[in-house]
């Protein structure tokens, strides 16, 4: 199975198993109403039903709108849990509520009046001695925010359970992928070495995404995916379920759901950003994502678009890698060297599309908007959102695709070969490398360049050969590299009849989606 290391550069672990599975989750089956979400199903059952004589702790997290809410409400109506879902409010309201929410689940007809958190603590963790030990609770920072106390407590109930083997409380904490869930598991946070899960809820694979959207036309999976992505919510919620009939379709459906000030997908981006980021100068944040769209991903280049120094965007980017809205891609091929990438297609839809135009949305331009915003579209948002996905193509490709997969690590991401004698760089879109060997040459097994409104030529073939050329003069090992050319607009005749010669291999969307 492949295991993400950073949000696209992918290790193939051959030898790895997937989750085992207890037989009692066998009897736990997943509700026919949650799309997806196998392996997140099997691991929350898999944790709630632990047999173990002490409490646990599972930590969950993700973007919003990712279906942890649904999910989670899914595993306690099966199991029979407590779910309590935290308010912003005040400690003493919050006890309030969280004492409604137990008098709710043991039947207790009255609401149960705590005064302390330590009150609380101390009666959520005596419900395991006679009924279901599962307790959920779900928008967390609220509460750490408000308690910051809270997290000791529930650190000294965790310790105190693992020491006396007593009690079987299955608490599962749940919240967006902010700062302060990331604290929670920082080496010296308040919860730090006391989780037995740590959950991230993902946004759905592409290839589930257009099956989520039911979109069967893979060209038209990519251009909603790449203004969406995988986020269930904005189907169901945010645009009524508004899809697009077809591709003729496409133009119309984001006018009338991303670019209409009456839908709530419309404003989404913003308020997605300020309730992740939850910091105070947010106007850099943007800019910092605004640069990396617009094709300014070094650390000096964004820097000098944003207008200040290098060491002025440490903190934005970490906080937007951290959240998951940011990822830094390593070069392949250059030591240290490396590249930022907006991981959510709809803030990389905003910060091209919409932020530059935003009065004008707001006043009901949008089909204006749109239809002047072609070119960017496809080249800020398409071209470099197709490349992503072909990545994770080559991730998760069947069989021997690529030939003989070694044993070990195979590390899928890009990269830049530099070729002095031209004064130009080579950008593989594309590369997959072979674990490193004591005393061996790096493995490259596949150099591809993505394609997503061109026809590709023997000319895109002679730049891959020419990069597997430069990378064998400096020691790589290439007598079997995979030449891969991937376009979403086709081959022509010359690169066909080639590929069927050679040993290259012509991936179009029809495969992508296979």
């Amino acid at each position: 199975m492949f295991k993400q290391v950073s949000s696209e550069t992918y290790v193939l672990d051959v030898n790895s198993s997937d989750l085992a599975t207890r037989p009692a989750e066998a009897l736990i089956a997943k509700p026919a109403h949650v799309f997806g979400r196998d392996r997140e199903w099997a691991a929350l059952v898999s944790f709630a039903t632990d047999p173990d004589d002490r409490a646990t702790l599972a930590v969950v997290g993700g973007l919003r709108r990712q279906g942890k809410t649904y999910l989670l409400h899914a595993l306690t109506d099966a199991l029979g849990g407590l779910y309590f879902e935290a308010a912003p409010a005040t400690e003493r309201e919050s006890l309030r509520l969280f004492g409604a929410a137990i008098g709710r689940r043991i039947g207790a007809g009255v609401q149960l009046d705590f005064e302390t958190w330590q009150d609380g603590v101390d009666y959520l963790f005596s419900l395991a001695s006679n009924r279901s030990g599962l307790v959920v609770i779900d928008e967390f920072p609220q509460l750490a925010k408000t308690s910051p106390r809270l997290l000791a407590l529930l650190r000294r109930e965790l310790a105190a359970s693992a020491q006396t083997r007593r009690g079987r409380t299955r608490l599962i904490l749940c919240g967006a992928a902010t700062p302060v869930m990331h604290r929670l598991l920082d080496r010296t946070g308040a919860l730090a070495g006391q989780t037995d899960l740590d959950l991230l809820v993902r946004p759905l694979d592409y290839r589930d995404a257009a099956r989520f959207w039911n979109l069967s036309d893979p060209r038209l999976a990519v251009l909603v995916h790449a203004v969406v992505g995988g986020t269930p919510a904005y189907r169901r919620q945010f645009v009524r379920d508004d899809v697009p009939l077809d591709l003729d379709d496409f133009d119309g459906w984001v006018v009338r759901t991303a670019l209409n000030p009456a839908t709530p997908l419309m404003r989404e981006a913003r308020y997605l950003l300020a309730d992740e980021l939850d910091v105070r100068e947010l106007a850099l944040y943007h800019s910092v994502l605004a640069a990396v769209t617009e094709g300014h991903t070094t650390w000096s280049s964004i820097a000098t678009y944003v207008g200040r120094r290098p060491t002025d965007i440490a903190r934005p980017i970490s906080v937007l890698e951290g959240c998951g809205l940011l990822a830094r891609d390593p070069d392949l091929f250059r030591s240290g060297r490396s590249r930022y990438r907006v991981t959510e297609p709809l803030i990389g839809f905003y910060q091209a599309i919409m932020r530059p135009t935003w009065s004008r949305l707001e006043h009901g331009h949008g089909a204006r908007v749109w239809y002047e915003s072609g070119l960017r579209f496809s080249a800020l948002v398409v071209q470099p959102h197709f490349a992503t996905l072909c990545r994770r193509f080559a991730a998760t490709a069947p069989g021997k695709l690529f030939g003989d997969l070694p044993d070990g690590p195979v590390v899928v991401g890009t990269g830049l070969v530099a070729d002095p004698s031209r004064r130009a760089q080579l950008r593989i879109d594309v590369a997959m490398l072979a674990p490193t060997e004591p005393g061996q040459p790096r493995r490259v097994l596949s150099l591809g360049e993505a394609r997503w409104d061109e026809v590709m030529s023997l000319a895109h073939l002679a730049r891959l050969q020419r990069a597997r050329d430069l990378l064998r003069s400096r020691g790589y090992q290439t007598d079997d590299t995979v030449l891969a050319c991937y376009s979403a607009a086709g081959f022509d005749s010359e690169l066909r009849a080639t590929a069927d010669r050679d040993r290259v291999l012509l991936i179009g969307l029809d495969e992508l989606y296979s």
